[in-house]
């Protein structure tokens, strides 16, 4: 008896397909002795320039709360005003 026969017979649902492997990056190495490829190095080129512009978006953030909605609210005074 087949295992696809005996599973319907104990009314066990179908058995889930394995998993498709992750495929290998072909791309060329930077360097023969560096295990980096060129795409990983996009890659990380994309992720820290990201990363960058949410920092500067934060430090905007961070000033226009402190020079600004902080004072109007009373939570302080600017030592410059």
């Amino acid at each position: 008896m087949g295992e696809a026969k005996r599973r319907a017979e104990q009314g066990l649902p179908a058995r889930p397909k394995p998993a498709k492997a992750k495929p290998v990056d072909t791309s060329p190495r930077l360097a023969p002795w560096l295990p980096l490829t060129q795409r990983q190095g996009e890659q990380f080129v994309q992720l820290t320039t990201r990363g960058a512009w949410i920092g500067i978006g934060a430090l905007v953030l961070f000033w226009v709360i402190v020079r600004f909605i902080g004072p109007a609210a009373g939570w302080w005074s600017l030592a410059d005003g």
